[in-house]
């Protein structure tokens, strides 16, 4: 499998849309491993679900006699909070005003990431064997001829608590935490298309959290690209990647203390994916991700938004109540 460095990726991403090519695309966090190939040169241990368009492994019967996720190890707290303070000084600092904080969390499963893949329930999913799995909720671009559609998303609530819609669009932080985040990627479609516009502004969906729902809010925003788009997707990536909804605002600035603060390699975890199949692209953000370590341990990568309103055992909290699979539910 070929992975190219940043300039050469996004070179092979214009290359194969002037080209008219069916492709793939995996771009890692930092967008220094790229991933593009044509659709029918796809190597056999790469499997993905793109809203409709699929490729899968062999079916792979569930084993309820061995739990998915059997046990985790968080991050511990006074680890977490170290780096929360640091994050809430750089805010008052004037450095980034909202940066979503990672960790990784060891986990065990019973599992192979390809059953973990074949079971998770996700519009968008992507597996590498040995390597990762990811089973996300988060589209990024969606492109139908010439119209661009960005999907930020920011805002969760168990939905199962009583008021939950109405708690999280009411909840302050929240909603600031959601419109910084909105302005931020409606900034970056604005360097890749014209008549940008917010097209529909913080709406519920609902999503599987492993045995509970989530109420996960979202806003959709809209923009129309240049007729030659196609010959300038890698171009158009580089100028919106990574996604803001996993770095946060100034993005620039708001990276670079993210490198600095959290401490480790994110990889793939918060890169992007996607399909593009004629006038059509499909993309997704890789969160609710699972890596394979070199010793072959399992690391599930998770996170939040911190502004200055956030409170840093709820945000603790978060981190850890995000590492789930979100399996079928069993009953009626």
């Amino acid at each position: 499998m070929r992975w190219y460095d940043s300039r050469e990726g996004f070179e092979r991403i214009d290359r194969l849309g002037a080209e008219g090519e069916d492709f793939l695309f995996i771009l890692s966090f930092d967008r220094e491993r790229i991933f593009a190939e044509p659709l029918e040169a796809l190597p056999e241990n790469l499997y993905y679900r793109i809203e409709g368009e699929c490729r899968l492994p062999r079916p792979v019967p569930a084993r309820p006699d061995s739990p998915a996720l059997t046990s985790l190890q968080p991050l511990l707290y006074p680890r977490y909070k170290e780096a929360f303070d640091r994050v809430i000084e750089a805010i008052r600092r004037g450095e980034t005003y909202l940066l979503n904080l990672t960790f990784p969390t060891p986990i065990e499963s019973g599992w192979s990431l390809e059953e973990i893949f074949t079971h998770a329930e996700a519009p968008y999913k992507l597996a590498l064997s040995g390597e990762f799995c990811c089973f996300s909720p988060e589209r990024f671009l969606s492109i139908d001829a010439r119209i661009v559609r960005t999907y930020p998303m920011k805002g969760t609530i168990d939905a199962s608590l009583p008021d939950a819609a109405d708690r999280i669009l009411s909840d302050p932080k929240e909603t600031a935490e959601h419109v910084m985040i909105t302005d931020l990627m409606r900034n970056d479609l604005n360097r890749i298309a014209t008549e940008v516009r917010v097209e529909r502004f913080r709406y519920l969906d609902r999503i599987r959290a492993g045995a509970k729902e989530l109420l996960q809010v979202s806003s959709r925003i809209r923009g129309t690209l240049p007729p030659d788009w196609r010959s300038r997707l890698g171009s158009l990536l580089r100028e919106v990647t990574p996604a803001g909804s996993v770095t946060g605002t100034p993005k620039r600035s708001t990276v670079e203390l993210i490198r600095s603060i959290e401490g480790y390699e994110r990889g793939f975890y918060t890169g992007v994916f996607g399909i593009c199949r004629g006038e059509v692209l499909r993309s997704a953000v890789m969160i609710r991700y699972i890596e394979k370590d070199q010793e072959g341990n399992y690391l599930y990568k998770s996170g939040g938004g911190i502004t200055l309103m956030s409170d840093p055992e709820s945000e603790y909290r978060e981190l850890i109540d995000k590492v789930y699979i979100p399996l079928p539910s069993e009953g009626p």
